[in-house]
């Protein structure tokens, strides 16, 4: 009976070895298996075969993971300091150095997001982080990616998601965007001034081949005044007609003298 009883027993925990030998790997996830402690494959996924203490499996994850990176507090190349936080888009495409060439993979990654974001935005002014965003994406991504190959991880995107100024430089900030819109201004009215006056000379130069547009631009004036509702009547005269008086009264009085 004793012996009986131990060798139902010896088969229940055959079956248990076997059973726990067989492993189901989601299509998302690969498994690295480790033979006394030793690299052998990477298998999945679907029904994987694990002997019981002679091999262990770990599982990777290849979904891309998004990994918030905390604000850090970053120095421009123009001595401002800034709160700078990022998100990043990654993941796993060598699980088998993803395992074995760093300890954790996440952590890892965490922390080399953190020191690059540092150090690729302290190269570069305040108006370039918040005007050229897509670009320090890209170069902060380049970096990344080229640093992380060596642990079978692909950073396929960053973005930047806030810039966090002090109250001080935001009021800077405003005071130069005001002086640049006065600029501006400026600019424009001066350039609105000078093609007025080149009009004003082709004019000139038009009317003054044509002596009879000048007699009739001087009717259309008097027009003008006499239909607006006011009791004082301008009318223009051409500067020849006193030349012409101013001769004839020389003459004049030249005689009696």
């Amino acid at each position: 009976m004793v012996a009986g009883l131990g060798g139902l027993g010896a088969v229940l925990v055959a079956l248990l070895l076997v059973a726990s030998a067989f492993r189901i790997l989601r299509e998302y996830e690969r498994g690295v298996v480790f033979m006394l402690g030793r690299f052998w494959r990477v298998k999945g996924p679907g029904l994987v075969l694990v002997i019981p203490g002679v091999q262990q499996m770990v599982r990777v994850d290849l979904r891309t993971v998004v990994l918030d990176v905390p604000s850090q507090d970053v120095i421009s190349r123009d001595n401002v300091s800034v709160k700078v936080n990022a998100v990043l888009y990654f993941r796993v495409v060598d699980p088998q150095k993803a395992i074995i060439q760093v300890e954790n993979f996440l952590n890892a990654t965490s922390q080399l997001a953190q020191t690059t974001l540092r150090a690729v935005l302290g190269k570069h002014a305040l108006d370039e982080m918040l005007a050229e965003r897509e670009r320090l994406n890209a170069d902060i991504q380049q970096t990344l990616d080229l640093q992380t190959d060596a642990w079978g991880i692909k950073v396929s995107n960053v973005e930047l998601k806030q810039v966090d100024l002090n109250e001080s430089m935001i009021r800077a900030i405003a005071r130069q965007a005001e002086a640049e819109r006065e600029r501006r201004a400026k600019v424009i009215h001066a350039e609105g001034e000078l093609q007025a006056s080149e009009k004003l000379l082709q004019a000139a130069q038009m009317l003054a081949r044509q002596p009879e547009a000048m007699q009739l631009r001087y009717m259309q004036t008097l027009v003008n005044i006499a239909g607006d509702k006011s009791s004082t009547i301008v009318f223009p005269l051409p500067v020849d007609i006193f030349s012409s008086l101013a001769r004839a009264s020389s003459r004049e009085v030249a005689p009696g003298t």
